[in-house]
């Protein structure tokens, strides 16, 4: 039996970076040796990469917990922690990724859309490695009796959504002969029978013409009065039409078991299209009616005809059995597929696209959000500046007047000023808590002499 999976929740979790080692030279007939205390190693990040390798999200349907490798610690003598090793999980192209909400578990806003083979982006990044004591060195403070801490990394759950690649569409009610086409014209082999919802995943083959020229077709289970709102598959398949960029409407002109209405079955399923996303009520269509070799069908056919000429759109009468008007109809197709590729517009360069969205990710995890709790309590949240909490050592004296410091260089006393923090209220950010009193200046703890970008363009904006 076959499995497809084409919608799937997972839990990602970057690795811990290491601690930072809090260290001083000790050698002989060296009376004064500095600090050399090494940095942690950076955690590993978890990445998602589209591979067009594969066809499903059946790699995530029974194993939901993800985790790259932690960073090392570091040590004295300047040794650096070992950088933690990442996680890459590979998807199929067409895969959407969304972060959920912690609470509800709904989408909160897309991570990235993977569409071009190769392309990247990193889902749950690793924590930072906490920096040895050799980079708190100022003029005034010559022996720095503090590290800082490896940064516990982000766990979330995050959306995976695989949405087809395929040119054409065929969609239509259940048992319209769809199955029966894409076998005609193509090499693939769906399983086909005389019974509703025969195909319960979607089906791809490649179609070529006379002229050479091919398009990929799709061959989506079928849909009944109500998809759009969850009835029958609805849900589960109407999401990879809205990747194809012609839809082929199979009608059955016998009205199947239930003897319906051509007609009323072209116009039932174009309301749910339209029900589903705006769009696809304007999405190019050829009308296609199936089974024309039988009996009594030609004034459906008729109708049929004019009913889709009428909304603009080319109509074929076909036999997925005979093979009838299928030559026409896959000729046909291939020249609006080439249409309509030339229309788009070219694709933005797969690194650009990873860059922005790690530029994204960045630009997301420097945000500052300061709410009130109560009457004298704030609550001050961001990925950076959590991650500054967490690196500091809240039993040493010292690092915590350096993380005060660090405060006051990102602006942090100013933006709660003008939210209305009043002397002596308190500032809660994660687990920890501490009364505003002002923050230390830059005479008395010195220059922060960070590793990589500075606090201040760690907090400024994002130059694109």
């Amino acid at each position: 039996m076959e499995t497809f999976t084409d919608l799937c929740h997972i839990n990602v979790k970057g690795g811990d970076g290491g601690a930072g080692c809090m260290s001083f030279r000790r050698e002989a007939y060296v009376p004064k040796g500095g600090p050399d205390g090494g940095d942690g190693g950076d955690g590993g990040d978890v990445i998602i990469e589209a591979d067009p390798q594969l066809s499903s999200l059946i790699d995530f349907r029974y194993k939901h917990h993800f985790r790259a490798e932690r960073g090392t610690h570091g040590e004295g003598a300047r040794r650096y922690g070992r950088d933690g090793r990442d996680l890459v999980l590979r998807v199929p192209l067409g895969t959407v990724v969304r972060e959920l909400d912690a609470t509800t578990q709904t989408p909160a806003y897309e991570i990235a859309d993977l569409t071009q083979p190769g392309e990247r982006v990193v889902v749950a990044p690793g924590g930072v490695g906490g920096r040895g004591n050799i980079h708190f060195v100022t003029p005034i403070r010559r022996a720095p009796a503090f590290a800082e801490k490896g940064e516990p990394a982000l766990e979330h759950w995050i959306e995976l959504e695989m949405k087809l690649m395929a040119d054409a569409a065929l969609v239509g009610m259940p048992s319209v002969g769809k199955s029966s086409i894409i076998a005609r014209i193509s090499a693939a082999r769906p399983k086909i029978a005389d019974y509703p919802f025969t195909t319960l995943v979607p089906n791809l083959g490649v179609a070529r013409a006379s002229d050479g020229r091919s398009f990929v077709a799709a061959d989506v289970p079928g849909l009944i009065e109500g998809a759009s709102e969850g009835r029958g598959l609805g849900h589960q398949f109407l999401r990879h039409i809205e990747r194809t960029a012609l839809i082929l409407h199979v009608v059955d002109l016998t009205g199947g078991y239930e003897g319906r209405d051509a007609v009323e079955d072209y116009r039932t399923i174009n309301a749910e299209l339209a029900a589903y996303a705006e769009d696809l009520a304007s999405r190019p269509q050829i009308v296609v009616g199936n089974k024309c070799d039988m009996p009594d069908t030609e004034d459906q056919a008729r109708r049929l005809r004019e009913a889709a000429e009428a909304d603009g759109h080319q109509y074929f009468s076909v036999s997925a059995v005979t093979g009838k008007g299928l030559d026409a109809l896959v000729a046909m197709t291939a020249t609006r597929v080439a249409e309509l590729r030339s229309e788009l517009p070219a694709a933005d360069p797969r690194q650009d696209r990873t860059e922005r969205w790690e530029r994204d990710r960045r630009t997301r995890d420097r945000e500052i959000t300061i709410t009130r709790e109560e009457r004298h309590a704030w609550r001050v949240s961001g990925g950076a500046i959590e991650r500054m909490v967490v690196q500091t050592d809240w039993d040493n004296d010292e690092a915590v007047a350096f993380l005060q410091h660090r405060f006051e260089r990102i602006g942090l006393d100013e933006r709660l000023e003008k939210a209305g923090l009043e002397t002596g209220d308190e500032v809660r950010i994660l687990g920890f808590a501490f009364d505003y009193e002002g923050a230390p200046s830059e005479d008395a703890y010195g220059a922060d002499n960070d590793r990589g970008d500075s606090v201040i363009e760690e907090f400024g904006e994002d130059d694109d």
